[in-house]
Formats: C-alpha cells, sequence, structure tokens
C-alpha cells in the first residue's frame, strides 16, 4: 500500500476523555474515531488491526470444529422473557421498540437466540454435539462508557455456543474450546493467562477467564510460579491457615483508642502487626421468609472481604451492608469501634479461615474510644457459628493446589468460556431424543472472545513513549519503507519502488511512505503507528549499496545491503 493512495490520520494530542494508553494511542495513530459516548468508527488503519484479530480467531474456531453463522443483532423481548432476562439483566441492555410497539433489544449477548434456533432444529441425539459461532456487533449500554474500545458501548465480539447430550461431551468440547483459545492467543503474540473464573450474570458451572496481563488491567489476578494453577482474585481460594490456633497467653483487657477507628490505626498505636487486629462487618441478610437479620462477618484486619464469594455462603444471597441507624440500634456504638465480644445470642457470626485460627487477637470493645486486646474465641467469646473462606488471597499465600505460593498481576479480561449446562435449554425447552426415545434437555456451552477488545488490550500491554508496539500478527502493515527525498532524487524512488514491488510480491504487507514527508515527521507516525519493521532509504547509504534496518523497540538501526533486505526480512518475520 502506497500512504499516499491510503489514509493516515495521526494527532499529536491526547484526546482530554482519554485515561488509559490504548484510547489515548489509539486516536492519535488515527485507528479510531470518537463518534458519540462509547462509539466509535474503526478507521481504515485500525480496521486492518481489527481484521487480522478477526481472522485469526476465525480460523482457530474453524480448526476446532465450530461452524460459523450469524445471527440477528436485534432481538425479540419474548426470548428473553422465556429465560427471565429481560426484567433481570439490568440497565446494560438497549430496549427499542419497532413501528408496531413491539419490544425488542440490541442484543448484547445471543444465548436465547442460538437456543431459540437449537430447540427448531435438533430433534435427535445424532445431531449432536455442534458448536456455532458468530462474529459481530455487540451493544451493551454501560453506565459510563471509558477507556476506548476497552469499555466501549458497540464493541465486536466472537461467541460460540455448543450443545451435547451429556456433561462428559461438554467437557470435550470445553476442554477444546479452552485449547483453541490459547492459540489464538499465542498466534496473537500476547502475554496472558487463563484463569478460573465466577460464572457470573451469564451462569452455569465451571467458568475460565483469558487475561492480557497488564498494570493497567482492572482484574486482579493470582498465580503460583510453580504450578499452572491461575484463578481471578474473586475465585481465587483462600487456603486455611496450616497450623492451628494457639492456646491464648494474654488477658483480655481494654486498650484506650481516643481517634483510633480503624485497624492500621489500632495496629500502629499499640505497635503491632495489622495480622494481630479484627475487622468486623455487619451486614443484612435474609433468612428464609425474607426478612433481613443483622449479621457479622470477621476478619483479620489485614484481608479483605470477597464479597462474590461471601455471597455465595448460605443465607448470605444478595446480603448488604448495614447502614449507620442499623448498626447504631444493635451496637449502640459508632463504627470504628465495633466488636465480637457480647453480641445477642442469635446474632450469626460467620468468621474467615484467617481470623478463626488466631488468638490474642485485638478488636472493638463496643464503646467509644476502646478496643480490646487479648480477646479468644471459646473463652471471651463464642466460636463463630461458621468459618468459611470469605476474603481476597494476598501475595505469598498458600497456593490451593499445594504447590508454592501465590502471586499476583492485573489483567485485562479479552475471553471467558462457561460451562452452562442446562441454565438456558431447561428454560427454552430446548430437548431431544435420546437413544431410547426420552426427551432430555440439552447440555450447553459459551466461549466468547472480545475480538474489538483485544486491539485495546494489546496496547496496553506494548507501548513506549513513541506510541504503540504492536505484535507483527497484528500490525497494520509488518514493513514501512520510509524513503528520504523521493521527490527529488531518481535513484531514491527507483529503490524505493523496486523494493516495495519486491516485499509485495513476497507476501509481505508493506506500507511505501511516498508522500514526501520530512524524516522525523515519517519516523515519529510509523512509531506511533506500531509498524514493527522499518527500512530507511536514502541517497548517502544508496552510494554504498546500503538500506537502514531498525525494528520497532530496537535502540540502534543497522545497514543492510539493498539486495539481502527481502532475506532479512523474511528471517526477521518467520521468527516471531
Amino acid at each position: 500500500m502506497r500512504a499516499s493512495q491510503f489514509f493516515i490520520s495521526t494527532q499529536k494530542e491526547a484526546p482530554i476523555d482519554a485515561e488509559l494508553p490504548s484510547h489515548i494511542l489509539m486516536v492519535r495513530a488515527g485507528l479510531i474515531k470518537r463518534l458519540g459516548a462509547g462509539l466509535y468508527t474503526w478507521m481504515p488503519l485500525g480496521l486492518r488491526v481489527l481484521r487480522k484479530v478477526e481472522a485469526i480467531v476465525r480460523d482457530e474456531m474453524n480448526k476446532a470444529g465450530a461452524l460459523e453463522l450469524l445471527m440477528p443483532a436485534v432481538q425479540p423481548k419474548e426470548l428473553w422473557e422465556e429465560t427471565g432476562r429481560w426484567a433481570v439483566f439490568g440497565p446494560q441492555m438497549l430496549k427499542i421498540s419497532d413501528r408496531h410497539e413491539r419490544d425488542f433489544c440490541f442484543g448484547p449477548t445471543h444465548e436465547e437466540v442460538i437456543t431459540d434456533i437449537a430447540r427448531k432444529e435438533i430433534r435427535s441425539y445424532k445431531q449432536l454435539p455442534l458448536n456455532f459461532y458468530q462474529i459481530q456487533t455487540k451493544f451493551r449500554d454501560e453506565i459510563r462508557p471509558r477507556f476506548g474500545v476497552m469499555r466501549a458501548r458497540e464493541f465486536m465480539m466472537k461467541d460460540a455456543y455448543s450443545f451435547h447430550t451429556s456433561k462428559e461431551s461438554l467437557e470435550v468440547t470445553y476442554h477444546g474450546m479452552y485449547q483453541a483459545y490459547q492459540k489464538v492467543f499465542n498466534r496473537l503474540g500476547l502475554k496472558f493467562r487463563a484463569v478460573r473464573a465466577d460464572t457470573g450474570a451469564i451462569g452455569g458451572d465451571g467458568s475460565h477467564e483469558f487475561h492480557v496481563l497488564a498494570d493497567s488491567g482492572e482484574d486482579a489476578l493470582a498465580y503460583c510460579e510453580n504450578s499452572d494453577y491461575a484463578a481471578n482474585v474473586e475465585l481465587a481460594e483462600a487456603v486455611a491457615p496450616l497450623q492451628t490456633r494457639a492456646a491464648p497467653a494474654e488477658t483480655m483487657r481494654d486498650v484506650e483508642t481516643p481517634k483510633q477507628t480503624t485497624c492500621e490505626q489500632v495496629a500502629a498505636l499499640l505497635q503491632v502487626p495489622l495480622s494481630r487486629t479484627m475487622k468486623l462487618l455487619a451486614v443484612m441478610a435474609k433468612d428464609e421468609m425474607g426478612v433481613e437479620i443483622f449479621t457479622i462477618l470477621l476478619l483479620r484486619g489485614d484481608h479483605t472481604l470477597n464479597e462474590i464469594k461471601a455471597n455465595k455462603i448460605v443465607g448470605l444471597a444478595d446480603f448488604r451492608f448495614a447502614n449507620a441507624d442499623e448498626i447504631k440500634s444493635y451496637f449502640n456504638c459508632p463504627a470504628g469501634f465495633l466488636g465480637p465480644v457480647g453480641l445477642k445470642p442469635e446474632t450469626r457470626v460467620i468468621a474467615d479461615r484467617g481470623i478463626a485460627a488466631s488468638s490474642d487477637f485485638i478488636c472493638g470493645a463496643n464503646k467509644p474510644k476502646y478496643h480490646l486486646a487479648g480477646v479468644n474465641f471459646g473463652r471471651d467469646l463464642p466460636e463463630p457459628h461458621l468459618v468459611a473462606d470469605i476474603r481476597n488471597v494476598v501475595e505469598g499465600d498458600i497456593s490451593p493446589d499445594g504447590k508454592g505460593v501465590l502471586s499476583l498481576c492485573r489483567g485485562i479480561e479479552v475471553g471467558h468460556i462457561f460451562q452452562l449446562r442446562t441454565k438456558y435449554s431447561e428454560a427454552m425447552s430446548a430437548t431431544y431424543l435420546d437413544e431410547n426415545g426420552a426427551s432430555q434437555a440439552m447440555e450447553m456451552g459459551c466461549y466468547g472472545i472480545g475480538v474489538s477488545r483485544i486491539v485495546g488490550a494489546t496496547i496496553e500491554q506494548g507501548n513506549d513513549e513513541k506510541g504503540i508496539i504492536f505484535p507483527i500478527s497484528m500490525a497494520p502493515f509488518s514493513v514501512v519503507i520510509c524513503p528520504i527525498g523521493m521527490d527529488k532524487s531518481d535513484a531514491v524512488r527507483a529503490a524505493a519502488t523496486n523494493l516495495y514491488e519486491l516485499l509485495q510480491v513476497a507476501g509481505i504487507e508493506v506500507l511505501l511512505d511516498d508522500r514526501g514527508e520530512r524524516p522525523g515527521v515519517m519516523f515519529a507516525e510509523m512509531d506511533l503507528i506500531g509498524i514493527p519493521h522499518r527500512i530507511v532509504i536514502g541517497e548517502r547509504g544508496l552510494a554504498e549499496g546500503n538500506v537502514e534496518y531498525k525494528g520497532r523497540i530496537d535502540t540502534s538501526a543497522q545497514n543492510i545491503h539493498l539486495n539481502e533486505v527481502l532475506t532479512f526480512l523474511q528471517n526477521k518475520i518467520s521468527k516471531i
């Protein structure tokens, strides 16, 4: 492609609403243009990148045996009512009406649509298993669209759905999709981790997320360096301490804490480790009759509550934190001095594994400006009603697989796979006849990849002060030829044109910058765009039969003989 015949629209200034490097650089490099909040036009340069991601995803899905189709983006209300999600999906769903006042939504996902296809088309166990996928635009009405394509309202997604006669068959396809996803992200040249994850609003049983590793990632991930264990912090198990609870060594006593209302402040005042303190959280949870009851959660002061884990405890589903009036009514004490000693006998107490194994800890005294020290379960207060894992893991925790300790990193979710089981097939009566002629609900799997999000995540992982660092698998062009003085030198023009044509014939995606720009402008633009390989052609080098080569992340350039450029670039590209 000649730059004079292409459309390059870079800009020097960052958009005022951009926060992440990917958003800043995609706009500055002219990959995208903002239309409205969370709405972006993919410009020719950006679309080349997006299509490369899409092609790799499509290729690996086809190789894994999935069948491509394309479902409508607009979906009727009736399908969503069958699964009960029309009312509960939330304000993210963009609801619309047609001229006949029939209700529809702009699809945020397609479980209902594909299940409707399956129940109409699949009759016998002989037709299963089947795995369908599409690459299509989705819309989710984010309350605060931000970060460019990372959290846009309209985005490109690959979503696949599989149908099975048994859980065993589902697990085979699930494993196949897991392997296919690994191949996709490896081919894209990304550093990533597959982690165990919560199923969230989609539902089902097993679930894995695929995260591109980046410091700006929204998700915290826990992994073990000595094994393949990895999980989203939302799901990562905090293993119970190996040591048993030590016998009390102190007597319980009041300690004055006139201004200290947090565990950190109390630990500093008493000059003890934060782990010696106890954190009390008062929550309201509904009993079997739907009546809200006061419940106490206890953690070590250096730990934080994991609300997803807590929500899964029987009796804590959809709990909420008690408000100031409820706390005052129960404790008759201001927050900051609350503790578990002397609670009403009927109060349910749930303790995290860490605090349950502690002794001689420090907690609130339930009176202003005082805490208690030397507190022990079984002596100073009853044993908890339940001991459970309700906290977030921290660096150095024991890995749940017992093969080392946990480390933490940040990740950007770009893929998620689920074992849906029969959640949607039962709700929508998607059944088949088994070998005995009996009707059975289909087992289902769901497999998503954020195609447009991958572009943003890649830039979050690969960028510097000059601009984007694309893996060659995703770069809009593999090589750029930057001729110096092409409009003034016949030799430069001829050499640049000949090399350009030679690379094209060899199947290398090459951009010839024939716009007549100054060298500094050309180099800065191509670095900003993120083209991996640059060839500079000038009269001085040609006099010696050389051109100058520089890789995007190289610190210095090198001279290559003009006759060796093709072989040199082919070797460079083949190694990636």
